[in-house]
């Protein structure tokens, strides 16, 4: 997948700078001076969160060695990109995602503070999820699993907290938060499955699951297990009738009153 990824990144960066020629620097800096993706995206990420105490190429080593460690890293990405090309009607080329999104960015730099946290590298992973919180105001815990297929639309004030796990193929808007109840230790926070959306607004709270292919309306506030493929809404939230597809992560259809209702048995 990586390869022809790559390939159409390259052609769409040379479109956009042939189509708006103020860009052509930006563009051969950021894509087409760099030989392969783990290149492009390390040093697009690098330069917005380093500072003059740590410097870009400080951190760009640090995700050349995230991405040459665990390659997995890299492909999650590339499936990362596709997926907000493809659920998000306003973005019509891969380039936009990579430089433009700043939900894409921000679960990009998370990933490698996640891989500094599994390797016990918490002061340093601590530092790059401070970064990530003040350049892109969404604040995720190193601690923090991510599958792959992530999507995090408009993004500006997601928080996720340490023992959260997100599956694969799950959309997350903003001001979304997946937190904890309390001050309690141990594993205190969601656990989303695959395929599910969490709507604008919403706070899911606890260790709690929200099931695969679920919904979550804007603004709800979650304190209990949501079953697969259901749709709930409120404050609390209750449940309003299952999503008209079993991945509603990928159709974004924030809508509940267009889903089908709950039978009453």
């Amino acid at each position: 997948m990586i390869s022809g990824f790559w390939d159409q990144l390259r052609d769409e960066a040379i479109a956009a700078g042939k189509k708006e020629p103020l860009l052509a620097n930006f563009l051969a800096a950021s894509v087409l001076d760099h030989e392969s993706f783990e290149s492009c995206l390390s040093f697009i990420l690098s330069k917005k969160i380093c500072n003059d105490l740590l410097p870009i190429r400080t951190i760009r080593d640090l995700f050349i060695d995230a991405f040459s460690s665990s390659p997995k890293i890299i492909e999650n990405a590339a499936y990362d990109i596709r997926a907000s090309y493809e659920r998000d009607p306003a973005i019509e080329t891969y380039l936009s995602v990579i430089l433009y999104l700043k939900g894409y960015q921000a679960i990009q730099v998370h990933r490698l503070a996640h891989f500094l946290w599994q390797k016990r590298r918490q002061e340093i992973a601590l530092f790059i999820q401070s970064r990530n919180a003040e350049v892109f105001s969404i604040d995720i815990h190193p601690g923090c699993e991510m599958g792959y297929g992530i999507m995090f639309d408009h993004a500006t004030g997601i928080v996720i907290g340490e023992t959260c796990v997100i599956e694969n193929n799950v959309s997350i808007l903003q001001q979304v938060t997946l937190g904890g109840t309390g001050n309690d230790q141990g594993d205190r926070h969601p656990k989303i499955r695959s395929g599910v959306l969490i709507s604008a607004g919403a706070k899911v709270l606890g260790n709690i699951e929200i099931g695969e292919g679920a919904k979550i309306g804007a603004g709800s506030v979650v304190l209990n297990d949501v079953h697969a493929h259901t749709t709930v809404v409120g404050v609390p939230a209750r449940v309003a009738g299952k999503p008209e597809t079993l991945s509603p992560a990928e159709t974004m259809q924030q809508n509940f009153l267009e889903d089908k209702p709950e039978i009453s048995r």
